[in-house]
């Protein structure tokens, strides 16, 4: 321990700090690998933005269309009921004529039975049919009240009158 030993550069040893730079398994911030790792990621996130924009823009076209449809379902939702009740509409306008020329009331009495059994018959075809009062109980939620009249415990849930003919 007296001796000190001098170290001198001739004694230094070369130390290589990236001697197992080629080693597998280890990872060096020089990897060339991290670049195209990224590169990858990228392409997925580019072709996912791709796929979320033409799913929205579909969906965009869909809602669009939808309204469109929609719109024109409510413009022509009537159409065939209307164009159906245009012959009620005549017989009606012929029958009003007869009644302002006439003087026989059975004849004219006949006559509006008749427009009023074609208007029945039309409607009923297009599913308009009158509602059986008296095989249904009052239900708040398929009916509506016009009125309150007092009654007992009895009467509670019953049809008092009718004062509208019910159309289902």
């Amino acid at each position: 321990m007296d001796q000190q030993q001098a170290i001198t550069p001739e004694d230094n040893i070369e130390i290589n700090i990236n001697a197992d730079a080629d080693i597998p398994g280890n990872t060096h911030l020089s990897n060339d690998g991290a670049e195209d790792a990224t590169e990858k990621i990228q392409a997925e996130l580019e072709e996912q933005k791709d796929k979320y924009l033409r799913l929205f823009a579909e969906f965009d076209n869909f809602k669009r269309r939808s309204a469109k449809e929609r719109i024109e379902l409510i413009q022509t939702a009537g159409k065939d009921v209307i164009v159906s009740l245009l012959e009620v509409m005549d017989d009606c306008d012929r029958a009003e004529k007869q009644m302002q020329n006439s003087d026989d009331v059975a004849s004219i009495k006949q006559g509006i039975g008749l427009v009023f059994g074609k208007l029945r018959t039309t409607l009923s075809n297009k599913g308009l049919k009158p509602m059986q009062r008296h095989q249904y109980r009052f239900d708040v939620e398929k009916h509506e009240a016009i009125t309150e009249v007092p009654a007992g415990d009895d009467m509670r849930v019953k049809w008092w009158m009718k004062l509208k003919k019910d159309i289902i």
